[in-house]
């Protein structure tokens, strides 16, 4: 990665029209990055997140995309090369529907659904960008998994159990791209409350917030200001690694 923070590249965020993706997004444009925002149908919600990018002064662009699909990543991957140029840096936070299903009601499909999110779609968007980030010298690949795969929550093992799956990815792909000089790490956030949330009632929230050792619900922020960190020339060294931002509620 160069050390020209002013200028590090080009971010390509998956699922940045709102939520984790959203603020992950203009945080990367904050630091001097030069950020792709993908959405798969909020077409409002990425334009809305690229002018605010632009406003601060960064770059950003908005790309529409299903990046479960192979063709989709493929084309995607491409138009950000030709508008803005090579990903750099590839931040996979985009998700779809997580239902809550006890045992008894689990199906295969269950399990594929969540797979096809966190297995496939990273897996798809690792393919697109690696001939870029070789050609460049190095980049970086940061993951969006869960404190979930640690608690154990009744009712979640097909989430649990692909997001354990992403943690075998990220450290397979370390070694395998270390030495082509790109990192690969995951953060993995606690509840971090965002638009999907709103029907959170406040009991909930400081039920949650007693049982974490810093008192208090995680933000946005407290996960974007690691993306950022894995991101830039500070966290070389760094790869094969799940960073937890829980505030110790797994500690």
């Amino acid at each position: 990665m160069t050390d020209d923070k002013q200028d590090p590249g080009v971010a390509l965020v998956t699922g940045a029209s709102r939520g984790l993706g959203k603020v992950i997004a203009q945080a990367l444009g904050a630091a001097g990055w030069t950020v792709a925002v993908n959405y798969r149908s909020d077409a409002a919600g990425a334009s809305a997140v690229v002018d605010t990018i632009r406003s601060a002064g960064g770059t950003a662009a908005a790309f529409g995309a299903d990046v479960t699909q192979e063709t989709a990543v493929a084309d995607l991957v491409a138009s950000v090369a030709e508008r803005l140029g090579p990903v750099r840096a590839l931040v996979a936070n985009a998700t779809g529907p997580q239902p809550e299903r006890r045992i008894e009601e689990l199906t295969w499909q269950d399990h594929l659904d969540q797979l096809t999110f966190f297995v496939k779609s990273p897996t798809l968007l690792v393919q697109a960008v690696l001939p870029g980030m070789r050609s460049a010298g190095g980049g970086r690949v940061i993951q969006i998994g869960t404190d979930m795969f640690d608690r154990g929550l009744p009712g979640w093992s097909a989430y649990a159990a692909a997001k354990g799956a992403q943690i075998g990815l990220t450290r397979v792909w370390a070694r395998e791209l270390g030495p082509s000089n790109i990192t690969v790490n995951l953060v993995a956030p606690g509840w971090i409350p965002v638009e999907r949330h709103a029907g959170s009632t406040e009991e909930s929230l400081r039920s949650y917030a007693a049982e974490v050792p810093l008192r208090r619900v995680g933000t946005p922020t407290d996960v974007a200001a690691t993306v950022c960190y894995l991101a830039s020339p500070a966290a070389a060294y760094v790869t094969g690694q799940r960073i937890t931002v829980n505030g110790g509620h797994t500690a």
